[in-house]
């Protein structure tokens, strides 16, 4: 490969001062701007000049780990004297390459309990100097607390949250000096998923010691319209968490940096045919339906929530084996007419259950699925795959798909917000706009009508703009937050 030489761009260099001046912070950068890359100049630049004399651990979901982190390394010529070693493979596999030496080191998010309790069973003390999160909201659900005895002696406490989280909690404020939270959605699902990344950064001094004093604070208890109890932020909630984290966070986005145009949204609705219709309302009042010689019954309401999403989708499983019926194509006939209006242009195709996967195979004998063979994503980019198949949860974080097309359909919908997020920035404007490619970028939302889909839908919107209020207090305009 033909190093390229590295020009920073304006808010590249804003991400690389902040990193340099800040030992432990949050770097919000919405996707596209190139946070890995800043993040390998800041450490390439402390260790030339002997700030840092330690190795790096990069926290990286597992594609990330394996191929973004080593490959951007690669990439530019500034960064030739760096190596990107992923800790992955079999435990002895991740032994050995522990043992090289190497001035950064990537490992995923599930293999950070082995990683600590390796280390605690090895005379080789703990040599990570620096941790860089990425994709901080993985540890969005560590719930734990520095405490004292009565003597004096400090320790930590807490059961609850992630094991990973816990895990690495043992070594973030004892053996780690210099500590960077990545992420371009730092809170999916509202403000209370910022106490655990943040106790990370300063172990509870800005948000509070425990989660519970966190959530005593800025939260309350409100009962639903049906009975429920949802804990929601108050009025001044949003602000002061805003103003507590000022120092140690810089936010960026892209729309500050790009005179992009938004992407074009279309809604694309099919109606379930009387039988499915049939079938979709007794299992959304009675919790029960029958297909074929099947009785199918759902236990509680989230059950009837996933049953409820497959019929949309047009198939069910009917047992616990993974077997499922089909119930309709309206869908499948919504997708093709997509792909013909693309007129030979590649589609990417988001959708949920494997009964839908399976079924899209059935219906568009070229396409083939996202997995994970680095020849799949080669073939997409160089337009050798007129339908690709992906599941947002292994088509997010670090996956560069924008050369291979520019139209993403999404054939099911689910509630999680970041995930949506990650799949359209694979292709999203952005990266249309830094590969060269002149164009927009289409989105097509295939929605069964008065079904879930749309409750789906409004939900992903209502969760979005807490996150944005959020980031837009926080962002970086030219200036450091």
């Amino acid at each position: 490969m033909t190093r390229r030489v590295f020009v920073p761009h304006k808010y590249q260099g804003l991400i690389i001062e902040h990193q340099s001046d800040v030992e432990r912070t949050n770097v919000w950068a919405g996707m596209g701007l190139g946070k890995t890359v800043s993040t390998l100049t800041t450490l390439e630049s402390l260790y030339a000049l002997g700030i840092e004399t330690q190795p790096t651990l990069v926290i990286a979901p597992l594609r990330v780990a394996r191929s973004t982190w080593p490959d951007e390394c690669e990439k530019w010529e500034h960064l030739r004297g760096l190596e990107v070693v992923p800790i992955l493979g079999d435990a002895n596999n991740r032994a050995m390459q522990l043992r090289r030496d190497a001035p950064i080191f990537s490992i995923n998010y599930e293999n950070l309990p082995w990683l600590i309790d390796w280390f605690k069973h090895n005379p080789r003390p703990w040599p990570f100097g620096t941790v860089v999160a990425d994709e901080s909201t993985k540890l969005k659900s560590t719930r734990i607390s520095n405490q004292k005895s009565k003597l004096g002696k400090e320790f930590l406490k807490g059961s609850g949250g992630s094991v990973r989280g816990r895990a690495l909690a043992q070594v973030a404020h004892t053996k780690v000096k210099r500590w960077t939270n990545l992420t371009g959605t730092p809170s999916p699902n509202g403000l209370k998923d910022l106490w655990g990344q943040q106790w990370f950064i300063d172990g509870g001094q800005r948000l509070g010691r425990s989660y519970s004093a966190f959530e005593s604070r800025w939260f309350q208890s409100v009962k639903g319209d049906r009975g429920y109890h949802a804990v929601e932020p108050l009025d001044h909630a949003q602000e002061q968490i805003q103003q507590a984290l000022r120092d140690c966070t810089i936010s960026l986005d892209p729309a500050d940096w790009f005179d992009l145009e938004k992407p074009i949204v279309r809604p694309v609705y099919v109606d379930l045919p009387s039988g499915a219709r049939r079938l979709y309302q007794d299992m959304e009042r009675k919790m029960f339906m029958e297909i074929g010689e099947h009785e199918v019954e759902a236990l509680n309401a989230a059950s009837r929530t996933m049953k409820c999403l497959q019929l949309a989708n047009g198939a069910a499983y009917v047992d616990d084996a993974g077997n499922w019926k089909d119930v309709h194509d309206e869908k499948l006939h919504a997708l093709e007419d997509i792909v013909e209006e693309a007129a030979g242009m590649p589609v990417l195709v988001a959708y949920h259950f494997k009964s839908d996967l399976a079924r899209l195979a059935r219906a568009f004998p070229r396409g083939r699925q996202l997995d994970q063979n680095p020849q799949t994503i080669r073939d997409w980019n160089a337009g050798k795959i007129p339908v690709l198949f992906a599941h947002p949860a292994s088509a997010g974080h670090g996956l560069n798909l924008q050369d291979g097309g520019n139209i993403l359909a999404f054939f099911g919908h689910w509630w999680n917000l970041e995930e949506f997020q990650q799949i359209i920035e694979r292709i999203g404007p952005v990266r249309q706009l830094q590969a060269g490619h002149r164009r927009p970028m289409f989105i097509y939302h295939i929605i069964a009508r008065d079904t879930i889909d749309e409750d789906v839908m409004l939900r992903r919107e209502t969760k979005r703009e807490v996150q944005d209020i959020l980031l837009d207090a926080m962002k970086s305009k030219g200036l450091r937050v």
